[in-house]
């Protein structure tokens, strides 16, 4: 009785709240859901017009970009600059401007011609990718001449079908007598909008028309090819500009397209044009009906079935366990505490129930714990006190510890200060005396001082980079191929000259025989051996250094044993020996000098390599350092040497530096003046004068221009960096080495040079020897590729081809004159610019020079030099078939 009265006030109370709303809901989504599917259809037709819009703003901007840099080219100015009544001049720096114009062209392939205008519309330098001629006069000039803007940009519809798009850029320079800019003419470059054809082509919907039109109403692009170079008539356009203004999708009607009601979107774009997306209204919103016709029938069956549901629900799943609960709680509140309720499914009752079962048999648990604390009071407050004391005595530890880190940290800070101040103060007591004394007799020897503090200084700021990034597990290793015994002949010639200003003695022994190479990182296994052996030296008075080079096979590491005759260390000495900012005694630093870095260093970069660092000594019997490192063999074939012979004949890489002199042409990339200088001074010791690019954008121009055989780039540059000046030079199909400077030498920064194509790094300050490598690298590869080419011009199959194309001329002079007779222009230069290739590879310069002549003449419309250009390679054709027993002679 009293479950049937609760279920009956239940659902008199809920049915209501339920039904009614959702009644609501209901109206409420069939009256709005054609407005969610317009606001819907808005944002999605809005932001397609927005991307579609910054996609032709970002195309347009490009080249304008493109149109202003070739604007201010020197080259540009050069001819601009030329005497008119000097042609010779005007000629050849024509010819120069023609390559600029046609390395932008190959840059860009859209660029299909570049014009350079006076203000009367003449040409004075005309280039196009289809060699075309120049345009006697451009609609839109008389425009370009009344407005004031240095930029601007005019779409026209081409002859041939489509639009072309224009970017027409004002050249200036400076009259220095009325000290105001000049104009000078215009460069006016024509352009194929590829991107922009393609973006009218998207649609966000099936039906949608895509349309770009002139303020005029000119249709200039159509995603609907019959509506091309239509119009659309003022009032269309003045509904158009409206609805650009509002920004937002509305419904119109075109009569000039269609005549139907049309959910359109309009947006203006930069020089008066529209860009129109428009869809019929009746297709936009027709999936809005089926919505509105499925949310009625939910919500008639949700009325319907709604409250037998909750009938349901709530006898069953609520008003029985209420009922149970209700009864269990009357009997614990009884005092009986063996109350337990059922197992309950896993929802809120179920954990309602858990945590009923829960309190209980928390009561129960903390009656007996209550009893027990009663029984055992003494015994648990004598626990906790122990508990307390042992806290006690860890806090004291800690508190030690943390004490010893507070002192080891000031001495290392008093160390790290001493050792910092002392090369500055050398460096800047030296540098003032050779500024107040320039002439000084001692300058050779101020200098070397302040060079070898400098060196002290940076290596005690890589030591405490390197450290840090060690413990913070950033450091990398890299794993390259690296012959070792050229290696070894670096490391001798730097400890050497340390050990013979100490009278001490330096050998290496060899245990033959040794792999030839191991694969690890140069870098590192460098600084490892240098750490050691320069400490060898430094903590010996008298006797010898030795570096012992033995292999271990069976497990593939190469075993390098330092011994010295020095000072040696005692047991405590040695614990510490490799901790960081530790030195075998407080006296060594104020005797010896030094961080107490290098042996913590040497042994993390030791141990990162496949290998450690192990140290016997006795004090005052000298010290052994035994370094193990991973020769990385990989079971691969290892190349062995067997004798002492080899190694007298190596040749270290500083000594091959010193002995070569190079000849190449270079390009330098770089805005600071001071190391502009000091880079080109370092070139001049291998008889090398670099080329100097202040910017990314100068560098561009002069390697399109010239053929260089090695580019150093500096990263960080004005105008155009040289990351994106290596970018545009790469897009540009130029293929020369170029090696990137940089004072940024983490890996992901050198990742980011290497894959925009920098063919290598070199990191600031520039080292003459890595500096040397990279020449010897790259310009002797490109040596041998030259030596290579020589011996196949000499090769009998070289002189096989030759003889076939001596037989395939009398075929081309042929051609020639019928071309010329046939007034094939066209024909005739291209065939012209095959000749002047293909002559030059094989050595005949009469006709590479002759077709090289008739090639301009017809490039520039010379029309008075085509005879005679023509009748030079005819010419020039005849002689070598008639000396063609000569010409092989001279091949071989």
């Amino acid at each position: 009785m009293k479950t049937s009265k609760l279920s009956i006030r239940l659902l008199w109370y809920i049915t209501p709240l339920v039904i009614l709303p959702l009644l609501f809901l209901g109206g409420f989504t069939l009256t709005n859901v054609t407005s969610s599917t317009q606001k819907q259809a808005k944002l999605i037709v809005g932001r397609f017009v927005e991307q579609q819009q910054q996609k032709m703003f970002n195309y347009m901007e490009i080249y304008q970009s493109t149109t202003k840099l070739l604007s201010t080219s020197p080259v540009l100015s050069d001819f601009l600059l030329a005497p008119p009544d000097d042609k010779q001049l005007k000629t050849q720096r024509l010819g120069a401007l023609m390559d600029v114009f046609a390395s932008y062209s190959e840059a860009y392939p859209d660029i299909l011609s570049i014009n350079l205008v006076d203000a009367d519309g003449n040409s004075h330098a005309f280039y196009s990718s289809n060699l075309s001629f120049a345009p006697d006069a451009y609609p839109f000039f008389d425009q370009v001449l009344k407005s004031n803007l240095r930029q601007q940009q005019y779409m026209l519809p081409a002859k041939e079908g489509g639009t072309q798009l224009y970017f027409v850029q004002q050249i200036y320079s400076v009259n220095f007598h009325l000290k105001r800019p000049q104009r000078q003419g215009y460069i006016i470059v024509r352009v194929a909008p590829s991107i922009i054809s393609s973006s009218i082509l998207e649609a966000p919907y099936d039906n949608t028309l895509n349309l770009l039109v002139s303020a005029q109403g000119e249709v200039l692009f159509s995603s609907d090819g019959q509506f091309s170079s239509s119009y659309l008539s003022a009032e269309e356009m003045a509904q158009v500009s409206s609805l650009a203004d509002r920004g937002k999708l509305d419904s119109i009607v075109l009569p000039s397209v269609d005549g139907l009601k049309r959910m359109t979107y309009s947006a203006q774009l930069s020089g008066g044009y529209y860009y129109i997306s428009t869809i019929p209204k009746s297709i936009l919103y027709q999936s809005g009906k089926a919505i509105s016709l499925i949310t009625a029938l939910i919500v008639i069956l949700s009325v319907v079935t709604l409250p037998v549901l909750i009938f349901i629900v709530v006898r069953n799943l609520l008003l029985t366990p209420i009922e149970l609960l209700g009864e269990a709680s009357h009997r614990v509140g009884d005092g009986d505490l063996s109350v337990f309720l059922p197992a309950h499914d896993d929802d809120e009752v179920g954990t309602l129930f858990d945590d009923f079962n829960h309190m209980v048999k928390q009561i129960r648990d903390f009656q007996g714990e209550l009893e027990d604390y009663k029984l055992h009071l003494e015994e648990k407050v004598e626990s906790r006190t122990r508990a307390l004391e042992e806290m006690n005595s860890q806090l004291e530890v800690a508190i030690t510890e943390a004490e010893q880190a507070n002192q080891l940290k000031s001495r290392f800070l008093a160390n790290m200060s001493h050792e910092i101040r002392t090369p500055l103060t050398a460096i800047m007591g030296f540098t003032e005396q050779l500024l107040h004394n320039p002439g000084a007799k001692n300058a050779d020897l101020h200098l070397d001082t302040i060079l070898r503090n400098s060196k002290h200084l940076l290596e005690l700021i890589n030591n405490i980079l390197d450290l840090s990034k060690i413990e913070a597990e950033k450091l990398e290793v890299e794993q390259n191929a690296i012959e070792f015994l050229p290696l070894l002949k670096d490391i001798e010639s730097i400890i050497q000259p340390l050990a013979e200003e100490k009278q001490l003695e330096l050998t290496l022994d060899y245990a033959f025989p040794l792999p030839k190479a191991l694969n690890s990182d140069e870098t590192r296994l460098k600084q490892i051996l240098l750490n050691i052996a320069s400490n060898a030296v430094k903590f010996t008075e008298q006797g010898f250094i030795s570096i012992g080079i033995n292999f271990n096979p069976q497990q593939d590491q190469f075993i390098f044993v330092i011994k010295d005759t020095g000072i040696g260390m005692s047991e405590s000495e040695m614990e510490r020996v490799f901790k960081p900012f530790e030195q075998a005694d407080t006296t060594t630093t104020r005797r010896f000098g030094g961080t107490g870095l290098g042996l913590c260093i040497s042994k993390n970069l030791a141990q990162l390599l496949g290998g450690d660092v192990q140290v016997s000594s006795e004090q005052g019997n000298g010290s052994t350092f035994t370094i193990a490192i991973s020769a990385n063999h990989c079971n691969l074939g290892i190349e062995w040497i067997d004798c002492d012979t080899y190694i007298q004949n190596q040749t270290s890489s500083a000594q091959k530096l010193t002995e070569t002199q190079l000849e190449a042409t270079i390009l330098l990339a770089e805005d600071n003046k001071d190391n502009q200088e000091l880079i080109s001074l370092l070139l001049s010791s291998w008889g090398l004068k670099p080329d100097i690019a202040n910017n990314g954008a100068e560098a561009v121009e002069m390697s399109l221009i010239n053929d260089y055989d090695l580019i150093l780039m500096d990263m960080q540059m004005p105008v155009m960096g040289g990351l994106e000046a290596t970018e545009m030079l790469r897009h540009a199909a130029y293929d020369g080495p170029i090696v990137a400077l940089t004072a940024n030498i983490m890996k992901n920064d050198i990742d980011t040079y290497l894959a925009a194509g920098c063919n290598a790094t070199l990191g600031k300050p520039i080292d003459r020897e890595k500096l040397g490598t990279v020449l010897l690298e790259f310009l002797e590869l490109a040596s041998d590729n030259a030596s290579k080419w020589n011996n196949l011009l000499k090769s009998e199959k070289f002189l096989q081809i030759s003889q076939n194309y001596l037989e395939k001329l009398p075929e081309q002079l042929e051609l020639v004159e019928s071309l010329y007779e046939n007034q094939e222009w066209d024909s005739l230069r291209a065939l012209a610019h095959s000749l002047k290739g293909s002559a030059g590879c094989f050595g005949f310069s009469n006709i590479h020079s002759a077709a090289g002549e008739l090639e301009t003449s017809l490039q520039e419309n010379n029309k008075a030099q085509w005879q005679y250009t023509t009748l030079q390679l005819t010419q020039a054709i005849q002689y070598t078939l008639d000396n063609e027993d000569v010409q092989l002679q001279a091949a071989r």
